[in-house]
């Protein structure tokens, strides 16, 4: 499994972290984690373009993780070079009736006349998406949100999109060979329904995580030692995540 960083950031317009985005190669296809504004651009810094991915998983609904989504709708009508590709396309509960949203708004423009499109909903439990089997856990941020958990082989990413510390984060990231999570803001300005560097820390160490990145990053982020806070939790690595970072699992 290959996960290139392509948004660390959040809602807040930023020229260091971009909003986000996330993009998963695993058993040679291609996944998109959320698609905040500038994913599809940052996509084609990696070589990928919208014909390309295979499947699109969004963690939650909120604008700063789905605002590229009707972008992408609208590119894959494009007449010089339509999508032909299936698409799935996995969110949590309501995803259903916000892509019907967008129908009632835009009607044509984010209709699939080209291509097969998927849509599932999986608010807990195992599914297979584009051929990839995965875990979904609802986590405590809003009614839709879900964290993921990936298995290839012996490997195992798990990645949250944004939450508050909660049983099934840790149950999620339990053993996990790489684990992604939110780290919105530093701890002393703790927010409800995201963490900070010392939870996202205390949540490595009880599952057990062999490695830990840290990323939604609000910009007070950037002016502390936000390694230092996690460290006080978790002895194991862990990094800050950048825009374009890219891991191997």
């Amino acid at each position: 499994m290959e996960l290139t960083i392509l948004g660390s950031g959040t809602g807040v317009p930023s020229l260091r972290r971009g909003a986000p985005g996330a993009l998963l190669k695993v058993e040679g296809k291609t996944l998109l984690i959320d698609i905040g504004s500038g994913t599809l651009q940052k996509m084609l810094r990696c070589g990928v373009t919208y014909l390309d991915l295979d499947a699109i998983i969004l963690t939650h609904l909120h604008p700063d993780h789905v605002s590229d989504l009707l972008a992408f709708f609208f590119a894959c009508k494009y007449s010089l070079a339509p999508r032909t590709k299936e698409l799935f396309v996995l969110g949590g509960k309501g995803f259903r009736e916000y892509y019907e949203t967008l129908r009632q708004l835009y009607g044509h423009w984010v209709k699939a006349d080209t291509y097969r499109l998927h849509l599932q909903e999986a608010p807990h439990g195992k599914r297979t998406v584009a051929g990839i089997a995965l875990t979904t856990f609802p986590l405590e941020h809003t009614r839709a949100s879900i964290g993921l958990r990936i298995e290839e082989g012996e490997k195992v990413l798990a990645y949250s999109g944004d939450t508050d510390y909660c049983p099934q984060v840790v149950e999620m990231a339990r053993g996990a060979d790489l684990l992604v999570l939110e780290c919105s803001f530093p701890d002393d300005r703790k927010v409800k329904g995201h963490l900070t560097p010392s939870l996202a820390g205390r949540i490595a160490r009880e599952a057990g995580a062999k490695r830990l990145l840290l990323t939604h990053l609000y910009p007070p982020c950037d002016e502390r030692d936000i390694l230092a806070e996690c460290r006080r939790e978790f002895e194991g690595e862990v990094r800050v995540a950048e825009d374009m970072m890219c891991l191997e699992i």
